[in-house]
């Protein structure tokens, strides 16, 4: 299965990016701590150039903490400042403004010798659909400014918004890229939660997390699902754990779409722990 999905305002947006990006000092990436790579935009490192930025690592609580630090490690090899947040829980957010002015303090100090006033940083947040840059903006102005949602495409326009006197903040909506190259970014995006359910084949996104925990975490989803042996036919695999959870309709049959539904929530509501889903450049490395 291919999965794909770029609506029309995705390439509204990215233009909207593009237009706006002069006015800001600092482009603040939002990444899934779950998919650091997968949920990375490759049109936004185009779009942004060589803009400072940094990449906040959000969703942190739900992915593997071992990984999570491997990945700050993977990043700034790049040359790119990465911390790790959970803009739920407020975790990690002092991190941003103390790392912002390291990266700017260049053009602070520029500024100053120039004897421009320091202003507020003007910072804008990117990234891709439901990694969470609402509730992060809504945490750093300790308000409930920006919309949320846990679902992809609420933010449908940019807007300015102040942090305090310190930053102020461009929401940006996410977007995603018209085509991905590679197909397991589609079934990690659809996974957690990027792409709209309503256009996927859920057996097939349950199925490839099944897979996943197998060799990645064997012993997480045996005890998840009660199960001693993992049954390597996937009609099998379906049919135990549908009987274990009642997804059962009239005959006794199982629901193969409930099945994969109750299976794609396990994994989005951290049911089998926290887990990392991009491995491979860490395996390589």
């Amino acid at each position: 299965m291919s999965i794909q999905w770029f609506p029309g305002h995705m390439a509204k947006a990215r233009r909207q990016v593009t237009e706006k990006l002069k006015l800001v000092d600092i482009v603040f990436e939002l990444v899934d701590a779950r998919i650091p790579l997968s949920s990375r935009n490759p049109m936004i490192e185009e779009i942004i150039g060589q803009k400072p930025r940094l990449i906040l690592i959000n969703k942190a609580d739900m992915a593997d903490p071992a990984k999570t630090k491997e990945w700050i490690a993977y990043f700034e090899e790049k040359g790119i400042k990465a911390v790790a947040i959970n803009s739920d829980k407020g975790t990690g957010l002092q991190q941003i403004q103390k790392e912002t002015m390291k990266i700017l303090s260049e053009k602070w100090e520029r500024m100053k010798s120039r004897g421009i006033r320091p202003r507020a940083v003007r910072a804008m947040i990117v990234g891709i659909p439901n990694v969470g840059k609402s509730t992060l903006i809504n945490r750093l102005v300790k308000k409930n400014i920006a919309q949320t949602g846990n679902r992809p495409g609420v933010t449908k326009a940019q807007q300015w918004i102040k942090a305090g006197k310190e930053m102020e903040l461009l929401d940006t909506p996410g977007i995603l890229w018209p085509k991905f190259e590679d197909p397991e970014v589609g079934y990690r995006l659809a996974l957690t939660g990027a792409i709209k359910d309503n256009i996927l084949n859920l057996q097939d996104i349950a199925l490839y997390a099944l897979r996943f925990l197998e060799t990645y975490y064997p012993d997480r989803l045996k005890e998840r699902y009660g199960m001693e042996e993992i049954p390597q036919d996937a009609a099998e695999l379906f049919d135990h754990i549908g009987k274990r959870r009642g997804c059962l309709m009239a005959g006794g049959q199982i629901d193969y779409d409930k099945t994969a539904d109750i299976i794609v929530r396990d994994v989005r509501n951290v049911q089998f722990g926290p887990i990392t889903f991009d491995l491979e450049l860490l395996e390589q490395d």
